[in-house]
């Protein structure tokens, strides 16, 4: 047994037995991967895949030195679970027997709305998750996918997808966790948690400013302030890393002010190491690495290129091995590359591999036979897709009774709408046809036909989701006209670069609905029938031309099991509790905007003819019960700079039916150096109420939680007055008080409260 072996070592201790013992070449080859089978894979599942593929190198040459990652070996072509986890077998069989040391490689697949692979459970889309506002059930999903990546032998899972909105135009909204840092933060920690509890390493993507570009335009350059970048890009990663122990870090693909993220060394050791000790490995964006010659231009050959991210902070280059080879190794044995920046990457991917195991004698691949699409999973996955459901409004349409209902719309008859772009059936499957969408997914007109047996519904698209073909228009308006009610479906289809209105690379122009779906919902109102519109889509569209409808719902691409969930909604089976993770605007050419701005930010009157004000605001959703607030009461009306104050509210369920209302915790200081937002959230808690039954909510309220980004660049709490308001959503606070902040500014950092606690009594 060798001593990197020696399971009574430290981690450290065995990663640096092991790199003293490598060759240069072996520590460079560690820092890349390898994508077997990607060249043959037609289209993209990532940017630019079709340039970069590496060509039919044999993959017994790729890895000759070694290998640090294997790339998607479950989610590049179909296969079954059985036959994913054999070729992770028969590929680390040759990395182990045929390289000189058989170091196994870190296998690593996408997660973000399930294991993205054949027949694997597709649950919600992430903003989904975030209308639930429900920490611990992001935490019990993300336990659940990481259970069955680790049964078939893979180790990291490249989630979650920490970039807080800026833009609604912004193609990826979908799998973001919304506007709010904190309930990013939040959610983030508990997803992280989930998958590191359970053995596989998360990853936090895309670190960072990725959502901020220009216009909303994907890959476009960031001109962000370091206060707004301090206050709302970064916080949900510091949170995930501290809070929710991730391992691991992806960069983003965008340049801050000009300099590129890839080979911004303030931002990737500065930041992420040196102020907040992370230990884990960061690892580059697909091709990232290259993107710094051919895309951002600030380097001439792929070895510069190499040269520039290592030093920077990135430890590994995926997907494959393209800048991180053999220019990289000249450029270190010619002295311009210091070896040590590459014993640097090589002990953090070392260790991390030391604590998977897989430096451990006689490692082998897991080898389980598993259920990627268990009851288990799909329970998760409904009362995920149950709990996300955004009643907008109702006038007292909701619930439905048996009738007659003309179902309308292009995502009545569509399953796929209801999965996000990184969803196996949405990613890949596109390009093999044969195996349909890979999972049991009942539309929405085959779950509320089985949810209405009595019901007599009649189903007419009426148009596409994208293409402006109106021909359907007229069988839609005249069934529409005959039935008691109209359910209109209308919203999203997700795609990668354009192949789709919502995902990567599937950027807006505005937020009207895509192709002629407002025309259509126009055109049903015109009929008098009392019209329910559903809009099923990954980013929030301008409604505010619809508002004679009757009642409005809003799902952010729910899964598998949204027909069920949406079905359930709107027969009343299911309490609506869902609340928006990101504001509904109220037109579509106005400037977009996010509910966290100072009060220019806002509906200044006087100021400018265009008013940003929503439709629907931040946090908000109502129910088919109604909820009183009342006897807000603080624990002290002034504490220190390191103090704590309690605030807490009875909530109350004023209905007759049994629900959850999420109560909400907003902050407002009253007079800052710089300018702040007008509220900012500040703790929530979900909390279950039968008909007529109280509860009293208290959060723990820390001043390090008023804290921000002074004029002087440092993270301060200043002394001052704060308010506090509770209630349903960022415009509906009923409940309202204040406390002082005494004494002198006191400078935070990295060790500073991060979270707000709360107690339900």
């Amino acid at each position: 047994m060798t001593r990197w072996q020696d399971t009574s070592l430290s981690p450290d201790e065995r990663a640096e037995a092991l790199r003293a013992a490598m060759t240069l070449e072996e520590k460079v080859a560690q820092l890349g991967s390898a994508w077997p089978g990607n060249e043959q894979l037609g289209g993209n599942v990532a940017p630019m895949q079709d340039v970069f593929a590496r060509g039919g190198v044999p993959f017994e040459q790729v890895r000759a030195a070694g290998i640090g990652h294997l790339t998607r070996v479950f989610g590049t072509a179909p296969v079954t679970a059985a036959e994913g986890a054999a070729r992770v077998r028969e590929l680390q069989r040759e990395i182990v027997e045929e390289t000189r040391l058989g170091v196994p490689a870190i296998v690593h697949e996408e997660c973000l709305t399930g294991f993205t692979t054949l027949g694997a459970t597709v649950y919600p889309a992430a903003l989904a998750w975030a209308a639930t506002f429900d920490p611990a059930l992001v935490e019990r999903m993300s336990a659940a996918i990481a259970e069955d990546m680790r049964a078939v032998g893979v180790h990291q899972g490249l989630s979650p997808v920490l970039d807080v909105v800026r833009d609604y135009r912004w193609g990826r909204v979908e799998e973001t966790l919304g506007e709010d840092p904190y309930l990013v933060g939040m959610l983030g920690a508990a997803y992280v948690r989930g998958l590191e509890k359970t053995g596989v390493i998360a990853t936090l993507k895309h670190f960072a400013g990725y959502s901020a570009s220009r216009a909303a335009r994907n890959h476009a350059p960031v001109s962000i302030g370091p206060r707004e970048f301090r206050d709302v890009i970064l916080p949900p990663f510091e949170m995930s890393i501290r809070d929710g122990g991730a391992r691991a870090v992806m960069n983003a693909y965008v340049d801050l002010d000009g300099v590129p993220v890839g080979a911004n060394a303030a931002l990737l050791t500065g930041i992420l190491r040196e102020e907040w000790g992370f230990e884990g490995v960061v690892v580059s964006d697909y091709w990232a690495i290259a993107f710094l010659k051919s895309m951002h231009r600030v380097a001439d050959t792929v070895g510069n290129a190499g040269a520039l991210a290592l030093a920077a902070g990135i430890d590994v280059e995926l997907p494959d091995t393209l800048c991180y080879g053999k220019e990289l190794i000249e450029l270190v044995r010619s002295g311009e590359v210091p070896e040590q920046l590459v014993d640097r990457s090589v002990h953090r991917l070392l260790r991390q591999k030391a604590e998977l195991g897989l430096l451990d004698q006689g490692w082998s691949p897991r080898t389980e036979a598993i259920d990627l699409d268990s009851p288990r999973n799909r329970a998760i996955a409904r009362e995920i897709a149950e709990k996300s459901v955004v009643l907008l409004a109702n006038d007292g349409v909701l619930p439905l009774t048996a009738g007659n209902i003309a179902l309308v719309g292009p995502c009545a008859d569509d399953p796929l709408a209801f999965m996000g772009c990184y969803s196996y059936p949405n990613h890949v499957l596109p390009r093999f046809p044969e195996f349909g969408i890979g999972v049991a997914a009942p539309s929405l007109v085959d779950s509320l036909r089985q949810e209405l047996p009595d019901a007599e519904i009649s189903l007419h698209q009426g148009c596409p989701i994208r293409e402006e073909d109106r021909s359907g228009f007229a069988e839609a308006v005249a069934a529409a006209g005959k039935a008691d009610v109209c359910v209109a479906v209308v919203g999203d289809r997700a795609g990668l670069f354009g192949e789709g209105t919502s995902g990567e690379g599937c950027d807006a122009e505005d937020l009207s609905l895509p192709g002629v779906q407002d025309e259509l919902l126009s055109a049903l109102l015109a009929t008098g029938t009392p019209v329910i519109v559903v809009v099923v889509s990954g980013r929030p569209y301008a409604l505010g031309p619809h508002t004679a409808a009757a009642a409005m719902i809003q799902a952010f691409m729910p899964g598998e099991e949204g027909g069920s969930a949406l079905s359930g909604v709107l027969s009343g089976r299911v309490t609506p509790s869902g609340r928006l993770p990101v504001q509904v605007p109220r037109v579509a050419g106005g400037s977009p905007n996010t509910y966290l701005h100072p009060p220019l930010g806002g509906n200044s009157e006087g100021i400018s003819n265009l008013d940003p004000t929503p439709l629907f605001p931040f946090g908000h959703g109502i129910s088919y019960t109604t909820y009183e607030y009342s006897d807000l009461s603080l624990s002290a009306t002034e504490i220190p700079a390191d103090g704590t104050v309690s605030v807490s509210v009875t909530v109350r369920n004023a209905g007759e039916r049994a629900g959850e209302e999420t109560v909400q915790l907003y902050l407002h200081d009253v007079r800052a150096q710089v300018t702040r937002p007008v509220v900012a959230l500040a703790g929530f808690a979900r909390v279950a109420l039968g008909p007529g039954e109280s509860r009293r909510v208290t959060f723990g309220l820390h001043a390090d939680r008023t804290s921000f980004t002074g004029i002087d660049l440092r993270r301060i709490v200043e002394p001052g007055t704060f308010e506090v308001c509770v209630g349903r959503s960022a415009s509906d606070l009923p409940c309202t008080g204040s406390f002082e902040i005494t004494g002198a500014v006191r400078a935070v950092g990295h060790d500073r409260v991060l979270s707000t606690p709360v107690v339900v009594s």
